[in-house]
């Protein structure tokens, strides 16, 4: 409890004072929602995701796990992909990366990818120790939109990297 002497010595020292006045936020319930909603659905999305990569999973591929064309699609998309006719929209380097951190930029990738309708990815692995070499084929064939992947031409890495055929709206148009 303040005794009157400090309650008139505080009173004197704050004599003369405006009170600030909060005009520059406004705090609204619905726009905070909004941002958790969003937020929510991002990690969720990401969740989905990185659902689709086992670390376990063992697919049935070639030797080299060089190739991969979805069971009933055409193999001329393999050939053409192979061949470069396929220009890539977008490009993922995992020179440097963990195996969690690749994991993690792999399942954007293929986000970014839909959500943009891009239907063609170039994901560069490097040669080093050929651990994200021999484990990116194996997560790329557990995401259901991924149609055919090969070996990149010269032009775009060659053997250090992969180009992806992604099934979106479009491309099934397309193609």
């Amino acid at each position: 409890m303040m005794d009157s002497q400090d309650r008139n010595l505080f009173q004197a020292f704050v004599q003369g004072i405006k009170p600030l006045k909060q005009d520059t936020v406004t705090f609204s319930t619905q726009q905070k929602r909004q941002r958790q909603q969003a937020a929510m659905k991002a990690l969720r999305e990401k969740e989905d995701t990185l659902f689709y990569f086992s670390d376990e999973y063992e697919p049935l591929l070639d030797e080299d796990g060089g190739r991969y064309l979805r069971q009933g699609d055409d193999h001329y998309l393999l050939k053409r992909l192979r061949r470069g006719d396929f220009v890539p929209d977008l490009f993922l380097d995992l020179h440097g990366l963990t195996r969690e951190q690749a994991k993690q930029e792999l399942a954007a990738l293929l986000l970014a990818c839909e959500k943009e309708n891009l239907p063609c990815a170039c994901i560069m692995t490097g040669y080093g120790s050929f651990t994200l070499k021999k484990q990116i084929p194996r997560w790329l064939v557990q995401y259901p939109k991924v149609v055919a992947f090969h070996h990149a031409p010269k032009e775009w890495g060659g053997d250090a990297a992969f180009l992806v055929l992604i099934d979106v709206e479009e491309n099934l148009q397309q193609l």
